[in-house]
């Protein structure tokens, strides 16, 4: 019987030692020469999951098995572009009391001690274009969380004790809105690119929050929260035909608005220059930037690989390398490109360095833009930039919400699906004559606002070494803009 243990360790080993020495002659002596098979990915086609209603509201549906839980979301068109000027804030509070203010025939402690005891949870946003509603409940639960949700959006009672707190919860919120360097700057950038009067731009004050009354909630909710403005997405565990039958008794009920129109470009022009607003801290927050392009530009492509290469790419992308790396005038710095769906967008470098260095890290940044105008990328940059995308492309895809939230916004916009079957392909052909013509087109720096929040005496005197001042830029012409006071935005004397 011992003999026959040490036999089989002995074969067992034997055999093992054999793996192993096979598989280490596989393996390359460098890193740099292991080879990898071609990934195959198909990305999924919106129809196949695409249902309509009777009464044509679009629904995604996506069935898992994989846990006992459903995810339900709706997405409408409407936000704060719908705003009047004087009710700025009125999206974010309707949203706020659908979800805490009860219903007609519940108020907001029984709602939420419901749906504590189901394990369900709601939630409801707005933003500039759009609204939604999530819910999250386990499978068995589902009819019912279901059935207070559709209560709480057609019936909501916007309880007065619970529009106080939310009234005291924004005030409280506005007076901290000059605490931090970066609020103050989103702001005025804002201000910069869409215009004051703009609702990209524009900032609730403390008037407009309160001018917002229960009936212009219900008005709003009313408008925007109906079956003729809403896209739904369920995924989890369920079956199609159940689920749609589920939302055909649930939404049989629902009042039929009207679609929302296209939010409403900005008629804002950006001016270029050196702007700053003045607060004492010992580093300085900046942007530097300009409009950018939609997403229906033919350069939007070579646009993507353009930024990855300069400074949406991370430690692999020239700001980054410039500013951080090798100067260590920053821990992060890089560049943003927000193609626009409506309008132009955005393209933005960003970086927070101390106030002495301010100068230096915009004069190096600017010399990156020029020299991606003026001379084409390495081949070595434009593969890894365009492999970044190419590679982690499944990703968008990875799991079942995250699918159908792309399904959505697809119907919304109308977007071809083609975009997405032939999106490696459009990013794989981008060449380096392409990104040195859109740099051409979109990285001059004289025609780029510097946005500076920070100790602008420290700021304008630039580094001790001389390397860098910022009278340099904009022929030493710079303006000033008032700090604003948090719950008028009026600028402050």
């Amino acid at each position: 019987m011992k003999t026959t243990s040490i036999t089989l360790i002995t074969v067992a080993l034997v055999a093992q030692l054999s793996t192993s020495s096979a598989i280490a002659q596989m393996i390359p002596p460098r890193p740099e020469q292991l080879t990898f098979k071609p990934l195959s990915f198909t990305p999924p086609m919106a129809a196949d999951f695409r249902h309509e209603l009777s009464n044509g509201i679009v629904v995604f549906l996506a069935p898992s098995k994989e846990l006992p839980l459903i995810d339900l979301s709706m997405s409408f068109r409407g936000g704060e572009f719908l705003e009047a000027a004087n009710k700025c804030g009125l999206t974010g509070m309707t949203t706020a009391l659908l979800r805490t203010g009860g219903t007609i025939s519940m108020a907001p402690s029984d709602l939420d001690e419901k749906l504590d005891f189901l394990a369900t949870e709601i939630s409801m946003r707005g933003g500039g274009t759009s609204c939604s509603v999530s819910l999250d409940c386990l499978t068995s639960t589902f009819d019912e969380s279901l059935t207070l949700l559709m209560d709480m959006m057609m019936r909501p009672r916007f309880d007065d004790a619970k529009i106080k707190v939310a009234l005291d919860s924004t005030l409280e919120y506005m007076k901290q809105r000059n605490d931090d360097a970066e609020p103050i700057l989103d702001r005025e950038w804002a201000i910069a690119l869409y215009g004051a009067d703009h609702f990209e731009a524009r900032q609730p004050t403390e008037a407009s929050v309160r001018s917002i009354t229960k009936d212009d909630m219900a008005a709003f909710a009313s408008k925007v929260f109906n079956p003729a403005n809403v896209v739904v997405a369920v995924s989890g565990d369920f079956e199609i035909p159940a689920m749609l039958a589920k939302l055909e008794q649930a939404f049989a009920a629902w009042p039929k608005g009207e679609r929302m129109p296209t939010p409403p470009a900005p008629t804002s022009v950006l001016k270029p220059g050196v702007f700053h607003v003045e607060k004492e801290i010992p580093q300085g927050k900046v942007y530097i930037g300009n409009r950018s392009i939609t997403r229906e530009d033919p350069d939007f492509f070579p646009s993507l690989v353009m930024n990855e290469i300069l400074g949406g790419g991370g430690f692999t992308s020239r700001i980054m390398k410039t500013v951080r790396s090798d100067e260590g005038l920053a821990y992060s710095a890089g560049s943003s490109l927000d193609p626009g769906v409506y309008y132009p967008g955005e393209f933005r470098a960003g970086f927070q360095s101390k106030s002495a260095t301010v100068a230096l890290a915009i004069k190096l940044i600017e010399n990156e833009f020029r020299k991606m105008r003026d001379t084409p990328v390495s081949a070595e940059e434009l593969e890894v930039a365009k492999q970044s995308f190419i590679e982690t492309f499944p990703r968008s895809f990875e799991s079942k919400p995250a699918m159908l939230k792309i399904f959505v916004g697809d119907e919304w916009t109308g977007r071809d699906s083609s975009y997405w079957t032939t999106f490696r392909a459009n990013v794989a052909k981008v060449s380096a004559a392409d990104v040195q013509r859109v740099a051409q087109r979109l990285l001059d720096p004289t025609q780029m606002a510097i946005y500076i929040v920070g100790d602008w005496d420290t700021i304008s005197l630039g580094d001790a070494t001389g390397r860098a001042k910022m009278a340099e830029f904009f022929d030493d012409q710079s303006v000033q803009i008032p700090q604003r006071d948090p719950m008028t935005m009026l600028p402050r004397d």
